[in-house]
Order: structure tokens, then sequence, then C-alpha cells
């Protein structure tokens, strides 16, 4: 079996990495027991970038190797150590790279040498409890997991970037043409479909150089499939202008040149977005005396068309010199009117899930289905068999209104609540944090030990209000004794027969009533 060197159409399948892991740390160190946190983030996964190089000329690598992964983001460490970024994997394409969706929907079109087009974006890293300690919660034992990348499946379509597109009937000559103006040595024989790829050939007339385009040759019907021509007409799509290359020495009965330029006419036409390209005649084959008699016979109709017409002869170079100049005036032309091209970057970003960036909230047969980028990506980002992430995860929610929304919508306590994609979707049973009409007085995933409202704060509160009423002798520890155990040590000061006072017993005989 052949192996191609020229390829113009591929499926592309690429996966972006994935982000790294956050990690949950605590500092340890010795005479240091509350540390604190010190979990790292991880990295973000590595993005798949095409970027057109201007010595690529085909789509022939990824015709083989069609499956392209980018690198995954490292994980985070202890000591505030963050995972590394995950490489880029840079694809180089030829410019004139037409980037579309499976579907066929359109992406970008890559022009111009350094254009970039971010394919697929790595996923984030996720947080390490460092990263997600607060004022309440001192101390997560949990870190967000890192994200997926993006895979996408794109079609590659090049479209041969010349200046001036060579059509015409198969052996017209014009890799003869492509040869005898340019260096390009493209295969010429005398069958019809000799060139099975298009050639490409650098023409230099005067001070201007310009690119030539030899497309194999077109039948009638080639814009409905027959033949080469429905495979490389888009390469003659970005030419500034046609040049007609007829045959005037043919040896098939019922052919001229007037008929083969009505037949590549009504197939450009057919194939459309071609009306508006300057058009060029040449005659070719002069060399050949019947081939210079047909010559003499059309140029005058052909030139009433308003074309311009240039006789000439590929074997000999006869007429090319005119010719080229001719290409030459309509290159510069159009140089001018186009504004210079500047190298851009684009990034593909899918839209949102739901169209607004928010949520939305509908009632399926399923349950209750939740929408929107955020839910979505705090979803991914959670480690469920972590108690206190998933605590976290309902706070997000909650914060964001979702848990408000089914409410209003008529939701109860143990309906399904499912969120993201039908293929992929995360389950719950909705339970609300407003439970009979009382507050919840502890916000779900915040860590308790950490609270200001826990028995030792409240202990060190009551010393300090009863530091003033202590005695000169007595110490902060006496005032703390006092506190845990009264009945034992008894107040500071008390009045003389008074109820403090543990001298007097109530239940003396001889007591005063």
């Amino acid at each position: 079996m052949a192996v191609p060197t020229f390829v113009d159409r591929v499926t592309l399948h690429v996966s972006a990495g994935r982000g790294g892991h956050g990690v949950a740390s605590v500092h340890r160190e010795k005479f240091k027991p509350l540390g604190g946190p010190d979990g790292g983030n991880g990295g973000p996964g590595g993005s798949v970038i095409l970027r057109v190089e201007p010595d690529v000329t085909t789509l022939v690598d990824y015709h083989h190797s069609p499956h392209r992964k980018a690198e995954h983001g490292g994980h985070g460490a202890g000591a505030h150590k963050n995972g590394g970024h995950g490489a880029d994997l840079v694809l180089a394409v030829p410019s004139g790279t037409v980037v579309s969706l499976k579907g066929g929907e359109p992406v970008a079109d890559l022009v111009g040498p350094g254009t970039e087009l971010v394919i697929a974006e790595g996923g984030r890293g996720g947080l390490g409890n460092a990263a997600l300690a607060s004022s309440k919660r001192k101390a997560p034992g949990f870190a967000l997991l890192g994200e997926p990348g993006d895979e996408v499946e794109v079609v590659l379509e090049l479209k041969v970037v010349a200046d001036i597109g060579l059509v015409g009937f198969p052996s017209a000559g014009k890799s003869s043409l492509i040869a005898s103006i340019s260096r390009a040595r493209p295969k010429i024989a005398d069958y019809p479909f000799t060139t099975l790829v298009p050639n490409l050939g650098v023409v230099t007339a005067g001070e201007t150089t310009f690119t030539v385009a030899d497309v194999p040759g077109l039948i009638e019907g080639a814009s409905d499939g027959r033949g080469l021509g429905h495979d490389f007409l888009r390469h003659v799509e970005r030419c500034a202008a046609l040049v007609h290359v007829l045959d005037t020495a043919t040896m098939e009965p019922g052919r001229n040149p007037l008929d083969d330029l009505d037949i590549i006419e009504r197939e450009l036409s057919r194939y459309g977005g071609l009306d508006d390209r300057p058009r060029l005649v040449a005659l070719n084959k002069v060399d050949v005396p019947d081939g210079r008699d047909i010559s003499d016979m059309v140029v005058d109709d052909l030139r009433a068309r308003g074309l311009r017409v240039f006789p000439i002869s590929a074997a000999s170079g006869e007429g090319t010199r005119a010719l080229t100049f001719a290409m030459a005036e309509i290159v510069l032309a159009a140089r001018e009117e186009k504004a210079e091209e500047v190298a851009t970057r684009i990034v593909l970003r899918p839209p949102s899930a739901d169209g607004t960036g928010d949520f939305t909230v509908t009632e399926t047969p399923e349950g209750w289905r939740v929408r929107g980028t955020k839910p979505e990506r705090w979803v991914r980002q959670t480690d469920f068999s972590n108690d206190e992430a998933v605590g976290f995860l309902a706070d997000r929610l909650d914060r964001l209104g979702i848990e408000k929304k089914l409410a209003g919508l008529g939701a109860v306590e143990g309906d399904t609540v499912l969120i993201g994609h039908p293929d992929n979707a995360v389950v719950f049973d909705f339970k609300p944090g407003l439970d009979a009409g009382a507050e919840n007085l502890a916000r779900r995933g915040e860590d308790t030990r950490m609270r200001e409202e826990r028995a030792a704060v409240g202990r060190r509160r009551a010393i300090q209000e009863n530091m003033p009423d202590r005695s000169e002798t007595e110490t902060r520890a006496d005032v703390a004794r006092r506190l845990d155990k009264p009945e034992v040590y008894g107040p500071v000061s008390y009045e003389i027969g008074s109820d403090e006072d543990p001298d007097w017993a109530q239940d003396d005989p001889g007591a005063e009533d």
C-alpha cells in the first residue's frame, strides 16, 4: 500500500492535560504543634496549540498519528509546594489550514506564520488546603481536585496559500508551465491525471516574487466529485487570480479551447466563491503547428470576452515571460488592497453549559437538573470521599443561589438533584440548609474545632473577666482554680455572716433569726 506524502484533510483527536490535585497538609515542626495548613496547589495541565509554521506544507504527520495528548499538571505537596505546569503540546500546521469541528462548524482559519490556535485548553489545578484557609476555616482538612483538560475532535483541512492558480483539463500542460516558470519539478507525463497533488512553484518577475499553484486537472462534473477536482478545487480558493491553461493541440475529438474554457468556468461557478477572481488565459502548445493555428483562430474570440490572452509554449518557453509579468501585475494589485497579515493567537473557549455563565435549574423525569459553568466545575473539583470537601461544595452551591432556586421551584427534601451533562451528571439528594424555620448554626464544611465559641475560649474569657476582682495575693492560676471548683476555693471576698461566708453555719442552733 502506497504511503501518502501529501495529505490535505485529516481528523485530529486532541486531549489537553489534566490539572494536578491540591494537597491537604499540616505544617509539622518541633515546638510548633499548631503550624497551620501548608498544602500546595496542583499545577495546570498543558494545552494543545496549533501553530502555523512556514516550513510545513502538508498534514501527513497527523494522518499517521491522529491522536495527540498534552502533559498533565503536577500534584501539590506539603510546605507550600505547588505542582509543576504541564507542558503545552504545539502542533505545527501549514499556512492555510482551516479548523472545524467534527459536525462541520468552522472554528478558525490559520493563515500567516506564527498564527496560533489553542484548540484544547489544559485543566485547572486544584487548590491546596493552604489556599482554602480563611478566618472561619482555619485548618481545612481537604483540598480540591484538578480539572480534566478539554478533549476535542477536529477536522483540519488545508487550502494552499498561493497567489496564482493554474486550472485546466488534464494534460493541458499546467505542470509543464509551472516547471518552465519556476524551479518546481512536478511529475510530467503524456497521460491524464499525472498530477495527483497540488504543486507550488515560486516565480520571480522583475522585482515581484509570488507563488503559483498547479492543481490536478479538472473535468466536467468536477464540482460534483468527478475526477480529482472535487478534492482539490479548494486549493484555488485563496488565489488572487486564476490562469486558464488551454490545450490547443489536444488529440481528443470534439474538444476545442473555447469549449474547454466554458466547461471549466461552469465548474468553478458551481463550486462557488471564485467569480470575483481576475482571469488570464494561456493558450499552450503553440510550438505544435496545429496548436498555433488553433490559437490564432480563437484568440480574438477570447479577447472579445474581455480576457487577457497569452499564446505560450511551456516546452520552449515562448510567451511565458509576458505571462509571468501579467501575473505579477495582478498579484501586486491584490497585495496593495490586502491589509498586512499579523500573527494572531486564538483561544477556543467552549460556550457556557447554560449560555449565561451562571446556572439554570430545570425539572426533568430523572429529577432537578442543574447546568452551569460554576457548579459543574465545582463538582469536578470535589473529592467525594472527604465529608468536609462535600460540605464545602454544599456551601458554594448554596452561596451561588442554587438551593434557594430549587426551593422556589418547589423542590422538597429528598428530591433528586443532578448537576452536569446527562452523560456524566453527579446525583444528590436535596437537603435544604434551613430546617423547620430554624437557622443552621454551623455552616456546612466549616471546621468546628477552630470556632471561637469552643469551651477553651469561653474559659479564658471568664478568667479574664474575674481578674480585676482577685486579691493582691492571688495569681491567674488561683482565679482559674476558683472558677473551676468554687465549692472548694470559695469567693475572693465576702461579708461576714452572709450566705457566701463559708464559716457561717446556717443550721447553727445559736444563730440569730
